[in-house]
């Protein structure tokens, strides 16, 4: 596969667990504003291969292959420096936090405090939750929490991000509104999505099914 400078690219990526083969000589390339679901029965490597990629992956998995996003090569680099934000069905907000500190928590700390309140302040208005900044994550539905965790992750910048999951413990109703949601806030960024789901009602652009 030819190294791709724009986009996200996996190349002859292969993981293990205690020496017994998930996943071999896994390539894929997702051009930028593109979304890829990935399906298939649970222990085949899907969670494991977003694990990879965001820098997640531990003991006793063992991975090898190579990671490009945007001309940049991820496997040697700390979760940190991957600039790959991942959205798991669990939101992780943090209980101690109002939900406004838990988008200001993921914004870069470079960024001034006027700005820093501004884009919390525009990141609530896109959640549909203008007036929710001060509120404990406790008294939010679990819609409402997945909106709250989408921006969180979106607003870290992220040059790439991982959905593993991400509706699944949504109620049913909830989940056709929390995919539009989701889709066209990533739409707009121009991001390269890698998704992960058993539910073929997530599958948004090109299906890669894994057996």
């Amino acid at each position: 596969m030819n190294h791709q400078t724009s986009g996200l690219s996996l190349e002859t990526v292969s993981i293990s667990i205690e020496s017994r083969p998930l996943l071999s000589n896994f390539s894929l390339h997702i051009r930028s504003g593109e979304v890829v679901t990935i399906m298939g029965p649970s222990g085949v490597g899907k969670s494991s291969l977003l694990a990879f990629v965001s820098g997640s992956l531990r003991p006793p998995f063992q991975a090898s292959g190579r990671i490009d996003l945007n001309g940049r090569q991820l496997a040697d680099l700390p979760i940190e420096q991957r600039r790959v934000g991942v959205i798991y069905q669990d939101d992780l907000l943090f209980a101690h936090l109002t939900i406004a500190e838990n988008l200001a928590f993921a914004l870069p700390s470079k960024i001034a405090r006027r700005e820093r309140q501004e884009r919390v302040k525009a990141a609530l208005v896109d959640a549909e939750l203008p007036d929710f900044g001060p509120r404990d994550p406790a008294t939010l539905s679990g819609g409402q929490r997945a909106r709250i965790s989408l921006m969180r992750a979106l607003l870290a910048e992220p040059e790439a991000l991982l959905l593993d999951e991400p509706f699944s413990k949504l109620d049913p109703a909830l989940r056709d509104r929390m995919r539009a949601f989701t889709f066209e806030r990533i739409s707009a960024r121009a991001l390269p999505v890698l998704l992960v789901t058993h539910d073929p009602a997530d599958v948004e652009g090109r299906l890669i099914t894994l057996s």
